[in-house]
């Protein structure tokens, strides 16, 4: 391995772009994350709404579950554009980019893996805790958003951080739209330095680092939790 090629890492200009696809990288976790987890309660109330709302959601968690991410991305990014007006393509083309897709189909594919994960919670948490908030006069929804899912959450939360992890990894996937996170920077630094094991070895220690913190915080959320039990 020739040690010279590390000095590329020394570069001011290098390090600005590895910064700047941080902090793409960690932008695109945390609003993906967010719009997974929201959405992922949403589905898991609909999937006990009735059987209509069970059928789509089922249907619609299969897809995420089966087909590969990066093939959802493709089919964000490219195809959606394709079958709208030609109006609309025009103005999708104009004003929205590749770090948008990118969040929508992170964010659906994660959505789909924390309704299951949330949905598993729901079945251990104790039939009377719903029996009890429907005697106390509240609706489905409202009894659900109080009472259920908040347990379903303390007891998912393994999984739901095992979920944050896969969705950090995810986001790698994103340059293969030219999202300029860290992945495409260091493809890039490869191809035009051919410092090729520091190109690569850069991100594989950011992300983890980044990994062990989310196990970290997800850790001490979980004693917590279960402190406050």
């Amino acid at each position: 391995m020739n040690l010279q090629s590390f000095s590329v890492l020394a570069e001011p200009d290098v390090q600005l772009l590895f910064l700047r696809g941080f902090a793409t990288t960690l932008q695109l976790f945390i609003v993906s994350a967010i719009a997974a987890y929201a959405l992922g309660a949403v589905l898991v109330v609909l999937r006990m709404a009735g059987r209509i709302p069970s059928a789509l959601v089922g249907a619609f968690v299969e897809y995420h579950r089966n087909v590969p991410s990066i093939v959802q991305i493709f089919v964000w990014y490219f195809g959606v554009p394709e079958i709208l007006p030609a109006s609309w393509h025009a103005w999708t083309n104009a004003h929205l980019s590749a770090f948008f897709f990118a969040v929508v189909a992170l964010s659906l594919n994660a959505a789909a893996y924390i309704s299951e994960d949330l949905r598993s919670g729901i079945r251990a948490v104790s039939s009377g805790q719903t029996e009890a908030a429907r005697a106390l006069g509240m609706g489905f929804f409202k009894a659900m958003r109080l009472v259920v899912v908040p347990q379903a959450v303390r007891g998912a939360a393994p999984a739901l951080v095992s979920q944050s992890l896969s969705l950090l990894k995810t986001t790698s996937l994103a340059l293969v739209i030219g999202v300029n996170d860290l992945m495409y920077v260091a493809r890039q630094l490869d191809g035009e330095t051919y410092a090729t094991f520091p190109s690569y070895l850069t991100p594989t220690v950011i992300y983890l680092a980044c990994t062990l913190t989310l196990m970290g915080i997800g850790s001490r959320l979980e004693k917590s939790t279960h402190a406050g039990r």
